[in-house]
């Protein structure tokens, strides 16, 4: 059954939990999941079109589809119930846009929807222009931040990154797996931290399945403080939602 945890007040460094090892059964199950993900959902060839989070998408071949894998859902609700009127916000890992398309309806004045895969980024500017936020979403191909000026640029960062560390097979799998050690995403918390404006703030969402020892490491290295923000548990794992602010 699902469960939705509401947000914690107290602040501390790093994450309020530690990784826990999985048993062999544990790595089976995974795998298993991925085997199907991959072969009937990432690696399709057609485009898809879709309802999700109160938007219609469409979704091309490669791009994480947001009706099958559900903490672009999650994500987008917690975003509903914040006030972004007048952000600045970008959404790195962008995906069909979902997210980026959720903070504009939130009142976000300007929302920059990044992601490495061209797919998902045209996928993102799709969905904006067809959904009535073409006017105050833009999107782009990135590698995270890293073509940004280093400067402070956005009030909020949103990040939904691939929740398993592993050698992706191609560009879909992407989506699923952040290379050895989250190779892929490990710059994500130092390069946000130099692109949000005073008083901003990073929302990054993990799973009870990521290492959340090294994710924990890496925020703290970047001089964030976390905050548990939103959970939601079902089946096998639970989606984390943290809050980060400059320490």
């Amino acid at each position: 059954m699902d469960r939705i945890s509401r947000s914690v007040d107290s602040d501390f460094t790093g994450l309020d939990r530690r990784g826990t090892p999985h048993g062999p059964f544990r790595r089976f199950l995974r795998d298993f999941i991925h085997f199907f993900s991959y072969h009937l959902i990432l690696s399709r060839q057609s485009i898809r079109t879709t309802r999700a989070a109160g938007f219609r998408l469409r979704v091309r071949p490669t791009v994480f589809h947001p009706r099958f894998f559900l903490s672009s859902e999650y994500f987008a609700k917690f975003l509903d119930g914040l006030d972004l009127s007048g952000k600045s916000v970008a959404d790195i890992g962008t995906g069909s846009g979902i997210l980026a398309l959720a903070a504009a309806r939130a009142g976000a004045a300007e929302v920059l929807a990044l992601d490495i895969n061209p797919h998902a980024a045209l996928s993102a500017l799709e969905n904006a222009q067809a959904n009535g936020l073409g006017d105050r979403v833009s999107a782009a191909c990135m590698n995270l931040l890293a073509a940004l000026p280093v400067r402070p640029l956005f009030d909020v960062i949103l990040s939904s990154p691939p929740k398993h560390a592993g050698e992706p097979r191609d560009l879909a799998d992407r989506g699923w797996h952040a290379g050895p050690q989250y190779r892929d995403v490990a710059a994500l918390f130092k390069q946000a931290s130099e692109r949000l404006k005073p008083d901003g703030c990073l929302y990054v969402m993990v799973s009870s399945d990521s290492d959340l020892d090294l994710f924990g490491r890496l925020i703290d290295e970047a001089g964030f403080r976390a905050r548990l923000a939103y959970e939601r548990s079902f089946y096998i794992e639970s989606m984390i939602l943290y809050e980060l602010r400059a320490r």
